[in-house]
């Protein structure tokens, strides 16, 4: 998929792709390390792509993006949502919608090393707290 048409779809729309694709390289990753307990798994998975965790990996990711991907993560953050995780508060679920926005508009376009460098960049810092 080009630019433009990776473009033409919504915030949401892409939203939806990204949390797909972050959450694999979580699950990818926690099986890579060893995880197998499918309960220990699940734990794991949901700390790591809940809104909260999310923001915080934006956070990193900020200064490492392009104009064309910040513009991508802003209009991701700002799109209007219906509603936010009790857990999470808005800023938080803007955040972090902003990430999956970003993630799901990187995959459609095939730029996979990309994802890769900006997803091994959050999991170096997780690893160093």
């Amino acid at each position: 998929m080009t630019a433009r048409e990776a473009n033409s779809i919504s915030m949401l729309g892409l939203a939806h792709v990204g949390d797909a694709v972050y959450e694999l390289l979580i699950r990818s990753m926690l099986c890579q390390q060893g995880h197998s307990a499918v309960g220990d798994l699940h734990r794991s998975t949901v700390t790591l792509v809940r809104a909260e965790a999310q923001a915080q990996a934006m956070a990193l990711l900020v200064d490492m993006l392009d104009e064309e991907e910040l513009a991508v993560y802003k209009r991701g953050r700002n799109t209007r949502v219906n509603s936010v995780p009790k857990h999470a508060d808005l800023s938080q679920y803007h955040a972090a919608t902003g990430l999956e926005a970003l993630f799901g508009w990187l995959y459609l376009q095939g730029k996979l090393e990309r994802i890769n460098q900006l997803f091994n960049a959050i999991m170096e810092n997780n690893n160093a707290t």
